[in-house]
């Protein structure tokens, strides 16, 4: 929007009203770009008329123009009418759009909605367990007072650091009334659903407020925000990371420092923002962090001078911000760095994950074009689908660039977009799963705070900036005054339909789950497992095997097991590099093998003495093997050959091991 038709808008809507400090005006660029919209030649001057001379006829109706600028009626005066969607009120433009996105939102989890507790994304059953155990574990903060930083509910009696596994307290501790009434696993989809819809519907918000003036442009912006394939990815896995919804008003606060005239309250505001950011995902905060930066740096790479008025308010805000965030986040940040079970980076099965060059031209699976078989090895996983935006969208979102390249915050964006698709390449650079040369990643990887960070997701950055480039794209040929406003508005919609119907998201693969043990649901194990004990799942919870994580967080964590699936330091010594699961369990990963190949091994006293040694350190009191885990009846054998015989109690087998592991005997 040009500075000229910013003038010639009519005054804001009282809900759009900004602050003088903030130097914005309703629907235009923030902070450095107030006035960076492309310019246009002055309106010439009006010329002055005689009052007395005969006014000039009105010259003909365009038989082109469009229903909504003009509409006659026999005998009445030519007046202007307005479409039915402008006629309506910014609220209820809101709620339309905020509607439009929840049914979307709602589409796409639809499968899992069909049975919250029996479904579970396909593939990689992990994630979502976790989830529900930090859900769980909100209800005994909130209900319980108890430390929410660590626990030894899991992996017992080691413990996780909870700060160091984000534990989603800011998500967790709103949704406790969900958890409580329906469970975590209702409370799992429903805080997918509206990770979803909220961030689609805040980057509409922002983007409509701040950016662009019509509406279609906002929520076409929104809708890529929220509904990306990497979102999409992420959606079956990863709430916390779809749960994006402050990140526009984050992105807003810092680009209003730059022009503010209260920058010690605006660096407050950004302070409180990133303190609730951090207890949703602290790995996003630092990718919004870095981008803010890649953009201003590149808007002022361009033009110095802006340099002069905005370097003293953004000091001063992100000063004050960094002193606030610094001193509300400080015990927590010192708990995740240097409290128990503390790790220093990332495991080396993540921490080189990278994107596949050709993974930015290939849809994504949980997309209408997608097929998991054609995407194999273009990302690390199908929970970090990046990237794969198809050839169609990325070819527009260079004709976009090239096409308003005259502009300043279009050529920021695409700086920034290119760099952080440049990072999500990981160490090594490959095409097709072939490796051409060295990732500047590598460069990097071993920085402070970098080293925890996972390469392919900054992907995340980039769909992000395609969004935006979207919605100035939209908002460009909106504002076009050709004979035939008609046509290229048809053009941009059948454009915007090409590049985005490959990508349209999908409901979200899901397979059945084995049900939580109606032992378990019955409190049959109260009468056995004490406060200092632990209940074993047989097999022991691991990384590829969570279901026992699910049987604890169905109780509100009222019982404790070892193992389960974290992040944690290698064998347990604070400070080591990170990896999955605690100290290694030689049981445990006996009883796994057996799960999985159902081949029961030949035992030998020592490793007998050696799982009496295990479940001494685990303080366990039963061992529970559900009558429907595969290959169960192995496992019975093996447990048997191990402890003795067990006996069968409603659904599941026990043996109660406590003269076993009790020490006073």
């Amino acid at each position: 929007m040009t500075p000229a038709e910013s003038r010639a808008l009519p005054a804001p809507h009282p809900e759009a009203a900004a602050g003088p400090d903030e130097m914005v005006s309703y629907r235009t660029p923030v902070g450095l770009f107030a006035a960076t919209a492309p310019t246009e030649a002055p309106a010439e001057p009006e010329t002055p008329t005689d009052p007395d001379a005969p006014s000039e006829p009105a010259p003909p109706a365009d038989p082109h123009a469009p229903a909504e600028d003009v509409a006659v009626a026999d005998g009445a005066e030519v007046v202007p009418a307005r479409a039915w969607w402008r006629r309506w009120t910014r609220r209820r433009q809101h709620l339309a759009v905020g509607g439009l996105f929840l049914l979307a939102a709602l589409w796409v989890t639809s499968r899992i909605w069909l049975d919250p507790s029996g479904r579970v994304a396909s593939l990689y059953t992990g994630d979502p367990a976790q989830v529900q155990f930090f859900l769980a574990h909100s209800v005994r903060v909130v209900l319980h007072g108890e430390y929410p930083f660590y626990t030894e509910q899991f992996n017992y009696p080691d413990g996780v650091n909870l700060m160091a596994n984000t534990a989603v307290l800011a998500l967790g501790i709103p949704m406790v009334p969900v958890t409580l009434l329906f469970g975590p696993a209702v409370s799992f989809v429903v805080l997918v659903t509206l990770g979803l819809a909220g961030t689609a519907m805040a980057w509409y918000l922002m983007l409509s407020r701040h950016l662009v003036r019509t509406p279609l442009a906002a929520a076409v912006g929104g809708w890529f925000c929220g509904f990306s394939p990497a979102m999409l990815s992420h959606a079956s896995w990863h709430p916390n990371i779809i749960s994006q919804f402050l990140l526009p008003f984050i992105v807003w606060r810092v680009l209003v420092l730059t022009r503010s005239r209260r920058p010690i309250r605006d660096g407050a505001l950004l302070a409180l923002l990133v303190t609730v950011q951090a207890f949703i995902n602290e790995e996003i905060l630092l990718f919004t962090a870095m981008a803010c930066g890649v953009f201003l740096l590149a808007v002022l790479a361009q033009e110095p001078a802006r340099w002069s008025a905005a370097w003293r308010p953004l000091g001063i805000g992100v000063v004050t911000c960094a002193l606030l965030a610094g001193a509300l986040l400080a015990y927590p940040l010192y708990v995740q760095f240097a409290g128990p079970m503390a790790y220093h980076g990332l495991s080396d099965a993540v921490k080189d994950y990278g994107n596949d060059i050709a993974a930015y031209f290939a849809p994504g699976s949980p997309t209408l074009g997608g097929n998991q078989r054609a995407n194999i090895n273009l990302a690390p996983n199908y929970s970090e689908e990046n990237a794969f935006f198809g050839w169609s969208l990325s070819m527009l979102a260079i004709g976009i660039v090239v096409w308003l390249r005259r502009e300043l915050i279009v050529r920021a964006l695409a700086v920034t977009g290119l760099f952080f698709a440049v990072l999500s390449l990981g160490e090594r650079v490959s095409w097709w799963d072939r490796e051409l040369v060295s990732g500047p990643w590598q460069l990097l990887v071993h920085l402070p705070l970098l080293d925890a960070v996972v390469p392919t997701r900054f992907g995340l950055i980039t769909s992000v900036v395609i969004g935006l480039l979207l919605a100035l794209a939209v908002e460009r040929a909106w504002a076009l005054r050709p004979a035939d406003r008609r046509t290229v508005r048809t053009l941009t919609a059948a454009g915007l339909a090409f590049a985005l119907l490959p990508i349209a998201p999908m409901p979200l693969r899901m397979v059945s789950r084995p049900p939580v043990p109606d032992f378990i649901t019955a409190d049959r194990w109260r009468a056995y497992v004490g406060p200092d004990q632990t209940l074993v799942p047989i097999p022991v919870p691991s990384m590829g095997n969570t279901h026992g994580m699910r049987w604890a967080a169905a109780t509100n964590l009222d019982f404790k097991i070892p193992g389960g699936y974290f992040l944690a330091p290698r064998n347990g010594n604070t400070g080591d590099a990170g990896r999955f699961g605690g100290r290694p369990s030689g049981v445990g990963q006996m009883l796994e093998e057996v799960a999985t190949t159902g081949r029961t091994p030949k035992l030998d006293d020592r490793q007998r003495r050696r799982f009496a040694d295990e479940l001494r350190h685990w303080r366990a009191a039963i061992l529970v093997l559900p009558l429907r885990q595969q290959n169960a009846e192995p496992l019975r054998r093996t447990v048997e050959d191990l402890v003795g015989p067990g006996r069968q109690e409603l659904d599941v087998w026990v043996w109660d091991v406590r003269a076993l592991t009790d020490r006073s005997v």
